[in-house]
Parts: C-alpha cells; structure tokens; sequence
C-alpha cells in the first residue's frame, strides 16, 4: 500500500494535485483543507490513502496523517464513500469533524452537501465510541481552545447538562471567542442553556 509520497508539486488543483516520485506522476485526490494547506512549496510530503476497485486504483492526499485518520474513519462508515468522505473534510477541518461527531451535533454534519440526517446521525453513532476513547483523536483536537472546550463541557455534564445540548452552544462560543478561557465559555454558555 502507499501510504505516503515525497516528491516535487508538479500540478495544484482544488480536486486534485500531481506529484512527481523520481520521474513517476502520481494523481493524487486532495481536500480543499488539503489544498489550503499546500503553499508554494515545491518539494512536498503527502500522506496518502490508496483505494482499490474492480476499475481503478485511486490515491487520496493529505498534508496531515491526522486528517488522512480522520478520513479512513469516515470511509469505515455505511454509505460513506471517499468521495463524501473528501467532501466532509473540504467543507469541515479534521477537528471540527472530530468535534462534531464527539459532541453528536448532527446539524453540523448534515449542513454538508450530500449529508443527510440518517447519514449525519449513522456517522455520529458508528464513531463517538471510537474518537471518545481514542488517544489518537484527543491529539488532533487538543490545541488551547479545544482543551478548553473540553473542560467546559466537562463542567457542564457534571451540572446536568447533555453532552449533545451544551456542545453545540460552546462550539458556537468558541468560534465566536477563540481566546475565551474556560471559566467564560462556562458563563456564556450558562446563559444561552
């Protein structure tokens, strides 16, 4: 299997990017959270997942090895394919994915296009389980302010508060304020609960 490729950046697309590997041009499939991520550099590491059918071999890019997790995740999943799967991750970053799913806010994933409720509430029950318990997961949406979310949403179910209610409205007080500490998200999510 190909799990990654190190080489020139020969083309950049949206949907896609070409890599040169010593003389070999591999197509590789890219999200747009990918392609943001791609400067104008010329020497590049790419993470890859390969998909093999009947009809094609098909290579999947990431900058990242946790969106790359991330993705594996989704495709593990009834219904999604890689090509939903890459949509999910063009419209949402690996965290918020992440998040989304941790904190079951269906509404998040089904405000992508091709995601509906079945689909968004089958993602949400298939992988909680695995990102809640997984060490891997709780890296990838670490940084300050998630650590702060998760404390506050900690403080919260310990009031009584579900899980699923009171990490909708701190997601929104985190994209509102990113640098509030947790005592604030606390207080303003007290308000709006």
């Amino acid at each position: 299997m190909i799990t990654q490729l190190r080489g020139r950046l020969l083309e950049k697309n949206p949907t896609h990017i070409v890599v040169d590997c010593n003389g070999i041009g591999y197509e590789v499939n890219i999200s747009l959270h990918t392609f943001s991520r791609l400067k104008g550099e010329e020497q590049i590491t790419i993470y890859t997942h390969l998909q093999v059918k009947e009809d094609s071999h098909t290579l999947y890019g990431f900058m990242e090895k946790a969106e790359r997790l991330v993705f594996r995740q989704l495709l593990s999943v009834s219904g999604i394919g890689a090509n939903t799967a890459r949509m999910m991750l063009s419209s949402l970053t690996p965290e918020q994915v992440v998040e989304a799913i941790s904190t079951e806010d269906s509404d998040t994933i089904q405000s992508i296009k091709g995601i509906g409720k079945k689909t968004a509430q089958r993602v949400i029950l298939d992988l909680k389980d695995k990102i809640r318990s997984s060490e891997e997961y709780s890296e990838i949406v670490n940084t300050p302010s998630n650590s702060n979310k998760e404390e506050a949403l900690s403080a919260l179910e310990t009031l009584g508060y579900t899980r699923k209610q009171s990490g909708k409205i701190i997601s929104k007080i985190c994209n509102n304020n990113p640098d509030a500490n947790v005592e604030d998200i606390i207080k303003l999510a007290l308000k709006n609960l």
